[in-house]
């Protein structure tokens, strides 16, 4: 495609019609098949060469690319110069590339450049010489208005292109506009270029349009290179500013310098940046409070600025009206209003103040952690902020301690309350100074600054009490020499009643002495020794011996102090030798050391003097004894002591003389270890090794086992469901059973057995009777120690097995039948009655005598005589008897 330049030659024009007519010729070849072009030697840069079908070869191909770097293919397939090229050879070749991204497909088209010598032809004497004119293919940039009010279709530009002159042109558009969104707002004509706009525009929603003009021949091929046509639409004030907020909120604390800034408005205009249209200029128009105005804005930036002092306590609280206008504020710009709404934070600006400058107040003695005074304060600030809540401080009177000051969170007033108990007979009247500032600092006025503490005096009245004594100091110290005899006098502890100062009236007792050394009189609180003191057994820590002593007064109110007696030593304690056998070993040991203490004071105790006392001839020819420091001693053998145990008796005395003499078994063994002869040593104890400690326990451990089982078997024997002495003191057992019952014992431990005969002590644990070869035989239950039970046996008729003691049997019930039947008959007919007190019929149950050799058996043990002493249980039935009755009666 041709660019802007000078008219082309006639040479140049028949060239062209002789290259397009070859490139029709080319095409008649297939695709992806070699492609001929026959070209003059020299070709213009951006000339077309000639036309491939690229979507005969490749369709989809998305990508098109020439392997000589002097052609370039556009996607119609047109084949342009790069930019001049010179044909040397008479064919030039080279490849075009297409490719498929999508379906990862290439295929290529080669191209052959073939030079051929131009023909000419003579030109007729009438044919007019084409002469080369100024190209109009690259018009300047058009712009157009928006918001136009046509008439439409409104002509905005013509293009036209030089290739007219020889060949039929044919002109379009795309972009935006045309194919594009918005469609169809441009058109063009065809056949001369003019481009139009169908409809008005809108800047700000298009404010360019890039459009692309194409020009071909009638036969579709590209005369011109696409040309790129922008169309700039020009902006016309049609868009009033507006402000990023209806309602601005901003805060500004009260007392804020002049030229504070408040906060910033801002507003848009979607008008053309940089022009008139978007010049926009802030102001205030009206104010609420109106007068007087506090605030001014920056016409330009919308910055909000303080112009007075704000002051909370007067306004709080104002509504701007603001206003912006385009056009840097003209009357013919446009405008629009927003509502600021500045509210002013409260600062420090007000002391908090006492409602008086005196208070007066009383508090009890010996009262503490109580509420005395309430101070309240006024303060213009605002409510529950840092800027209205006090602090309160007592500045002046408060040297003791005795008082504290804080503050009421609710109410916001000083709370005075005492934390240390007064006294009335020390300080009757206490001036206390209160100062009250703000949590937050002060903001006020400057020259307020260094008073910023309002001040207030309090005058605390101290009443008396009538108190108990006091045992002052605490703690008495008195001092007394170790070993004084019982009943010497150590001093006089004195009470004293606070009110008068006196020690008159009080009375005295030891509260705790913990070994009983001292005695106190009762009415004049002398202290003496009721024992003698030993200094080395007082306590721990030695000298030091303390009691506790209880004063108390008339009024039954007392008071406890300390009493501690420093005892001074005496040197009455000799020292002692810590070692009682000692091993040397000849092999590595030349001596041995022997230490020894003294529990007495220092000035009582070392150097100790160590030596042999009394010793026997061989023991002071074998053995020497060479002092090695203050507490210790060397203790040697000569060369010619034999490897046996000796018995050295050593003297060791202190300072004082006092002393002690020892004898300690000393084993000279020939040993390379002390262990290894320590077992001739003589034995104090035994030291037992882990598994024999082991072994006691595990059989400390079954010898509980053992016990705790007796102790278990012995506890549920006792508890078994059986029959005691007294059967009937127990349980009542009803049995309708009238067949053979188990031939079963009970033994003592509580285990049933089959044998009859067998020796118990206990009770039996089935009773029952059995029917062998026409004969009846019945077992008893009998208690004994170590007795047998024996069947009695008959022939033909019913026998009973009574109490056999000591192979007896006793016969005579008459005396136990009337003793026990009418008692019997009363507690049963007591117990046939229900709740009402009717006969109950499913209770007692009456059965007809079955004969002679019932299978049930005899109910001897019933009529059997008991001991008189166990007869008692019919008149103490009572809640087990009557809990029986009641379950066996529900209905």
């Amino acid at each position: 495609m041709a660019a802007t330049g000078p008219r082309s030659s006639l040479r140049g024009a028949l060239g062209r019609q002789l290259l397009l007519t070859l490139v029709v010729f080319s095409f008649a070849c297939e695709a992806c098949k070699k492609v001929i072009f026959h070209t003059p030697s020299k070709l213009e840069a951006d000339k077309v060469v000639g036309r491939v079908n690229l979507k005969e070869c490749l369709g989809s191909a998305d990508h098109i690319q020439s392997s000589d770097p002097d052609f370039r293919v556009l996607e119609d397939g047109s084949v342009y110069t790069a930019h001049a090229v010179v044909l040397s050879d008479e064919k030039r070749s080279f490849t075009i590339w297409l490719s498929d991204s999508k379906k990862q497909t290439q295929k290529e088209i080669p191209v052959l450049l073939e030079h051929q010598k131009k023909v000419l032809r003579k030109r007729h004497t009438k044919e007019t010489v084409l002469r080369r004119s100024k190209r109009r293919w690259a018009p300047i940039p058009t712009s157009m208005m928006e918001n136009s009010s046509g008439p439409f279709p409104l002509l905005l530009q013509r293009v036209q292109s030089d290739a007219e002159q020889n060949y039929t042109i044919v002109y379009s558009i795309s972009g935006p506009g045309v194919d594009q969104e918005p469609l169809n707002l441009f058109s063009m004509d065809r056949k001369t270029g003019s481009l139009y706009c169908t409809q008005p525009v809108d800047r700000e929603e298009y404010d360019v349009f890039d459009l692309i003009v194409r020009a071909s021949t009638a036969d579709g091929y590209s005369a011109e290179l696409p040309l790129p046509l922008s169309i700039r639409v020009e902006d016309d004030n049609d868009n009033r500013p507006i402000f990023t907020e209806a309602i601005y909120n901003f805060e500004v604390p009260e007392s804020s310098r002049i030229g504070t800034t408040v906060g910033v408005v801002c507003a848009t205009d979607r008008d053309e940046p940089d022009t008139m249209h978007t010049r926009l200029k802030y102001s205030i128009t009206e104010q609420t409070p109106r007068s007087p105005g506090k605030f001014s804005v920056h016409a330009s930036t919308g910055a909000i600025t303080t112009v007075y002092v704000l002051d909370r306590e007067v306004v709080d609280k104002y509504s701007l009206k603001m206003k912006v206008q385009d056009m840097d504020g003209r009357s013919y710009g446009l405008m629009s209003t927003a509502t600021c709404i500045i509210t002013v934070k409260d600062s420090n600006d007000n002391l908090p103040t006492f409602r008086q400058n005196a208070y007066e107040t009383s508090v009890e003695e010996n009262t503490f952690n109580v509420e005395i005074l309430r101070i309240p304060v006024e303060d213009k600030d605002l409510i529950n902020t840092s800027s209205w809540r006090a602090n309160f401080t007592i500045l002046n009177g408060n040297e003791n301690g005795h008082f504290s000051i804080s503050t009421d969170k609710e109410t916001n007033e000083g709370v005075l309350c005492v934390v240390k108990a007064l006294n009335y007979e020390e300080n009757r009247q206490v001036v206390l100074e209160i100062g009250v500032r703000n949590e937050a600092p002060f903001t006020g006025d400057v020259t307020r600054i260094m008073t910023n503490m309002n001040r207030a005096f309090v005058t605390v009245h101290v009443k008396d009490q009538d108190e108990g004594p006091e045992c002052k100091p605490a703690v008495q110290y008195v001092q007394i020499k170790e070993n004084s005899p019982v009943g010497s006098k150590i001093k006089v502890y004195k009470a004293y009643d606070p009110e008068t100062r006196s020690s008159s009236g009080l009375r005295y007792k030891l509260l705790y002495d913990p070994k009983g050394w001292i005695t106190i009189n009762e009415f004049s609180g002398s202290v003496e020794t009721s024992k003698t003191l030993d200094r080395e057994t007082a306590t721990p820590s030695g000298a030091l011996y303390s009691v506790t002593v209880l004063a108390i007064d008339k009024g039954g109110r007392s008071c406890t102090g300390t009493l501690v007696v420093n005892i001074e030593d005496e040197n009455d304690n000799p020292p002692e030798i810590a070692q009682n056998f000692l091993v040397i070993c000849k092999t590595k040991m030349k001596y041995v050391d022997i230490t020894a203490v003294d529990p007495d004071e220092p000035i009582h105790g070392a150097p100790f003097y160590f030596s042999l006392a009394n010793a026997s001839p061989e023991i002071n020819r074998l053995w020497g004894l060479v002092r090695f420091n203050d507490t210790a001693a060397h203790l040697s053998y000569r060369k010619n002591a034999k490897s046996q145990e000796y018995l050295i008796p050593i003297t060791v005395k202190d300072r004082g003389n006092q002393s002690i003499t020892k004898t300690l078994t000393v084993n000279l063994c020939d040993c390379t270890n002390q262990g290894q002869c320590r077992t001739t040593a003589p034995r104090t104890g035994v030291i037992l090794g882990k598994w024999a400690i082991l072994a006691i326990l595990l059989g400390i451990a079954l010898l509980f086992s053992i016990l705790l089982t007796v102790v278990c078997g012995f506890v549920s024997a006792r508890n078994k469901k059986s029959f005691p002495e007294d059967l009937a003191q127990q349980n009542l057992i009803i049995s309708n059973t009238e067949a053979p019952g188990d031939n079963k014992v009970c033994s003592a431990s509580g285990f049933t057995t089959d044998t009859v005969n067998n020796s118990s002590q206990g009770f039996c644990g089935t009773m029952g009777s059995e029917v062998k070869n026409g004969r009846q035989e019945t077992i008893e239950m009998v208690k004994g120690g170590n007795q047998t039970l024996e069947l009695c046996q008959g022939a033909g008729h019913h026998h009973t097995l009574g109490s056999c003691r000591g192979g007896t049997m006793e016969t005579d019930h008459s005396e136990w039948h009337s003793f026990t039947q009418p008692r019997l008959g009363e507690k049963l007919h007591l117990c046939n009655q229900d709740e009402d007190h009717m006969p109950s019929q499913d209770y007692v149950l009456t059965y007809n005598c079955e004969g002679r050799g019932s299978p049930a058996g005899s109910v001897g043990c019933c009529s059997e005589k008991q001991e008189e002493d166990g007869l008692d249980f019919l008149n103490n039935l009572e809640t087990k008897f009557t809990a029986l009755a009641e379950t066996c009666t529900k209905k």
